[in-house]
Order: structure tokens, then C-alpha cells, then sequence
């Protein structure tokens, strides 16, 4: 592979920044099998979800922690409208924000009517459609490693935050330079290139996976990855207040809390995380998504299977997702197995972006749903955060915190 020796050619809004490059990680490898998901049935007996009790949820809001500022939960079962919503702060239950690695399953869940389509296949090598993109020495990679986080492709490259001064929340990278940059930088670790895991043999959750799936999406279709998300998804569901905003749009539709870094309001920032965390959406239209795609109106049975089994493979040890236990807990379909007290089982995803962090969970059987944003301001750790939106989920399926760890990353970064 050519090493790249020059800055990132970095897409920049508005200011300019020398971003600081790290390098990537080696796990060590294991051996691998794909595990089918849950029944309906199956989930919904390993634990009992207790009726909806609202008073959990609306003592986490009132006081809200000091370090956020604002915060939206909203609670939906059967039957129309929600069960319950909740906001504090500057919020309004019809707020518009932006839902950073959320965006992963909409980008995964195309990609997956493609492989129905007979367009990808899901035993492909990534590096058969993307050529000049994927480094030779990660040509065994399939698309099924790419979206079921077991690639063994290098960390991302890092991403704007305040060490880059005035303006980082406006800056941004474009989706191939992203990718070449993480692969430059690995080449040049010879950690990496001595302890880099085998494909199929761990699961590392990494944002690189789904940038790979948005340009792979394009190759095959010959479309920009938004023209596929608006025909696909957007507009057959009537999400309305759902976008992916161009590369140089750094507005937000309202209305829309005014959110804050320390002393930088980021409310205009750039979507550059693009397919991977560059949407913008709403609590409903979040929770008509999730919907959509657990009771199989957006995959076909023969895929949606697939979309749903979780390979069985351990965590690489800077997995911290997927709870303790040490198993894989991501799907291809882009969304993660969590299991809460007394057992339940709930499907979702989370995400963040500077002055945002966001989640949506279900039961399996759709009987209990989800959708959460908060306004992290810049303080509080990262035990903190973590606790606190633990105690969110858990409060709108069972009372209590899930037992599983971290199922949010509290950065800045579209995770």
C-alpha cells in the first residue's frame, strides 16, 4: 500500500485545524460462528417486561445532572401515539436533533435490501467492489464482516473536537478520505500490522465499518448514498423530519435545542460522519423507523433473518459496548443485543455528536419502545454519562438499570 505522508485533506466549512492522527490497536484473534437471533418468542420469555410505570423515568428528568442540559425521552407501545413523553431543558417533544451513530442502521439496512436485491453479495470481499479504496492485505473481508463490526479494518482516523481550536465544530472530513487516512495510519503502525485480528474472528465496534457500507452503497447503485436513503427508507416511510444533510450544511432544521461545548455553541456543525452519524431526525420518526424495521416492512424474511444474528465471537478488549460478558452483541442490521434486568432483551443503537447523545431500544416484539436524546455539555465523566443513560433505558423497560455496561459512548465522536 502507498503511505500517505501529507495532512488529511480535510473538508472544512468554516476555519482550519492540523488534526493530531492515532494510530490503530491489534486485538488478538479468535475463531468465529454466526448465532441466529432471538425468536420474538424466545426474547420476550427469557425475561418479563413489567407495564409501563412513568414516575422512574420522569425522577431521572427533575433535576436534570448538571452535565446536561437538556433532554427528550419518549416512550412507545401499541396502539397509537406514545405511552409517555418527556422533556427538560430547552426541549420540545417535537424537537429535531442530530443522531450520530443512529444513522448506522439506516446506512446497514440499505445496504442489506441491496444484498435481497441480489445486487451485493453478503459473502462478497468489500475490496471486489472497492478496488482503490480497500488495501490489498484486507482483501479477504467480506461484506458480512463489514456490517456485523467483525472486519478487523483499523480504528478511524480522529475526528474534529476543541483541540483543534476555533471553529472544529464546523470542520469535517470526506467519506473516502476518512477511510484512506485510517488505512495510511495503520500501515504505518507496526503494532497494528504484528497484532491486527483476523477477519471474522473478533468484534471491534468501528465506525470505519459503515463509512465502507455508504461507499459501497454508491459504487453498487452508481447513486449518492442520500438518493438511496431518501428512496429507500425516507420517503416510502414518510419520515419527513429525517435527512442526511449535504456535506457543506451545517444548519438543523427547528425546532431544535441550542446546545453547547463549554464555552462553543455547535448547534450549526458539520454532518460530515455522513452515513456512519451525519443524520438528523426526530423521536417519532425514530421510533416509525424502528418499527418499520423490527416487524420486517423494510427487509424481506430471507435477509432479515441474516440482519439479526449476531456472530459468535468475543469482544476485542476496546469493545466497551456490549456489556461484560465478553460476547459480540452487534448485528449486521447495524443494531446491538442488550439485555436489562430479569432478563429482558431489547434490540437498538445509540449515537452521539458534539452537544447530542441520542438512543432508541425495543423489545423484539415492538410492545415497549424507546427513544432518548440528551444535551451533554462538555462536563461530567465519561462513568457519568454512561450511568446516567443506563438508568434512562432501564427506567423505560424495567425500572432499573441494565446489567450490561456502556451502551453509549459519551465522547464527542459519532459513535
Amino acid at each position: 500500500m502507498r503511505h500517505r505522508t501529507t495532512a488529511l485533506h480535510r473538508l472544512v466549512v468554516a476555519g482550519t485545524a492540523t488534526v493530531a492522527l492515532t494510530l490503530g490497536v491489534g486485538v488478538p484473534a479468535a475463531t468465529a460462528r454466526a448465532a441466529d437471533a432471538p425468536s420474538e418468542a424466545a426474547a420476550t420469555a427469557r425475561g418479563h417486561l413489567p407495564g409501563f410505570d412513568a414516575e422512574p423515568l420522569a425522577q431521572r428528568l427533575a433535576p436534570l445532572p448538571g452535565y446536561h442540559a437538556g433532554a427528550l425521552v419518549r416512550v412507545d407501545g401499541p396502539g397509537r401515539g406514545p405511552l409517555w413523553t418527556g422533556t427538560a431543558g430547552a426541549v420540545t417533544a417535537d424537537a429535531h436533533f442530530r443522531i450520530g451513530s443512529v444513522t448506522k442502521a439506516f446506512t446497514h439496512t440499505v445496504a442489506l435490501q441491496l444484498v435481497a436485491e441480489h445486487r451485493i453479495g453478503i459473502d462478497d470481499p468489500v475490496r471486489s467492489h472497492l478496488p482503490d479504496l480497500i488495501p490489498a492485505e484486507y482483501g479477504g473481508v467480506t461484506v458480512r464482516q463489514v456490517l456485523d463490526h467483525t472486519s478487523g479494518f483499523p480504528a478511524p482516523a480522529p475526528t474534529p473536537a476543541p483541540r483543534n481550536g476555533p471553529g472544529w465544530w464546523l470542520m469535517g472530513v470526506t467519506p473516502g478520505d476518512g477511510v484512506r487516512d485510517a488505512f495510511a495510519l495503520a500501515a504505518a503502525d507496526d503494532a497494528w500490522r504484528r497484532h491486527r485480528p483476523a477477519p471474522g474472528t473478533v468484534q471491534q465496534y468501528n465506525g470505519l465499518n459503515t463509512l465502507v457500507v455508504g461507499l459501497l452503497v454508491e459504487k453498487v447503485t452508481g447513486n449518492s448514498f442520500r438518493e438511496e436513503l431518501d428512496h429507500r427508507i425516507l420517503r416510502p416511510l414518510r419520515l419527513r423530519h429525517t435527512s442526511l444533510p449535504a456535506s457543506g450544511d451545517v444548519s438543523i432544521p427547528g425546532p431544535h435545542a441550542r446546545v453547547y461545548v463549554g464555552a462553543d455553541e455547535v448547534t450549526r456543525q458539520s454532518p460530515y460522519p455522513w452515513a456512519e452519524g451525519g443524520m438528523i431526525s426526530t423521536a417519532a420518526d425514530l421510533d416509525r423507523f424502528l418499527t418499520a424495521l423490527l416487524s420486517g416492512r423494510l427487509l424481506p424474511p430471507s435477509v432479515r433473518k441474516l440482519a439479526f444474528s449476531v456472530p459468535e465471537v468475543p469482544n476485542a478488549p476496546r469493545n466497551r459496548h456490549c456489556g461484560t460478558a465478553g460476547k459480540a452483541c452487534f448485528a449486521p442490521v447495524g443494531l446491538m443485543r442488550l439485555t436489562l434486568a430479569d432478563g429482558v432483551t431489547v434490540w437498538g443503537k445509540t449515537g452521539s455528536r458534539p452537544g447530542w447523545e441520542n438512543g432508541f431500544f425495543t423489545t423484539p416484539d415492538l410492545r415497549r419502545r424507546v427513544v432518548y436524546s440528551l444535551n451533554p455539555n462538555g462536563t461530567g465523566t465519561s462513568q457519568e454519562h454512561t450511568d446516567y443513560v443506563l438508568a434512562l433505558v432501564g427506567a423505560a423497560f424495567t425500572g432499573v438499570p441494565p446489567t450490561a455496561a456502556e451502551p453509549a459512548d459519551p465522547g464527542h465522536r459519532p459513535r
